[in-house]
């Protein structure tokens, strides 16, 4: 695989997730920026897959700007809920005052007790990775955390749906992990291993 250079762009203007690639990618050398950081435009996301939106991402930072870039499309899939929100993660928190995850995770749980979904409510992170160089190559990488959804929410770490979501063989939301022990067994840790495993093993 193409090497990254010294400079890495991720596509996100998410803070949080800024903040989990960082640490991701400290043990590389790798300095990392975020296209928030750069005053980069939010593309419009209109494709219906992870891959497809994490393309568009990369695609757009990286004709902006030139340098290799790393963009993810990642959300919380519930089984009862024929997988959404899905690709429409971020969009079930969207209100006229901005992104509001409260709201969309007890949408994501009224959801369930309509339609009385029994315990446990089944569910998973996906994490889709897309590594863009400037030439057009790419590489994509997966990681899927499977887990149940839980309420009343727990924790006021990490961000978006993870104060609902336990990851199995735990008893702890994300939202109640340490950065550290979340980095350890997110599926955007999962992905980015994949990622490290192929830098590393590059001819």
């Amino acid at each position: 695989m193409k090497p990254l250079g010294d400079t890495l762009l991720i596509a996100t203007h998410n803070a949080g997730k800024l903040d989990e690639f960082r640490a991701l990618f400290a043990p590389l050398g790798v300095s990392v920026k975020g296209a928030g950081e750069l005053g980069l435009p939010e593309p419009e996301e209109t494709e219906d897959t992870f891959v497809g939106n994490a393309r568009i991402k990369a695609r757009s930072a990286m004709q902006a700007t030139g340098l290799p870039v790393l963009a993810d499309d990642s959300g919380i899939e519930i089984d009862a809920l024929d997988g959404a929100p899905g690709v429409h993660t971020a969009d079930w928190a969207e209100t006229p005052a901005g992104r509001d995850f409260a709201l969309a995770m007890r949408r994501a749980w009224d959801a369930l007790e309509d339609r009385n979904v029994p315990e446990p409510r089944g569910a998973q992170f996906r994490c889709t990775l897309l590594l863009l160089w400037p030439d057009g190559t790419e590489a994509v990488f997966d990681g899927t955390l499977r887990g149940r959804v839980v309420w009343p929410m727990r924790g006021a770490r990490g961000h978006g749906y993870d104060p609902i979501f336990v990851p199995d063989g735990h008893a702890r939301t994300l939202g109640e992990m340490t950065p550290d022990e979340k980095n350890g067994l997110s599926h955007r840790a999962l992905a980015t291993a994949e990622l490290k495993a192929a830098l590393v093993d590059r001819p």
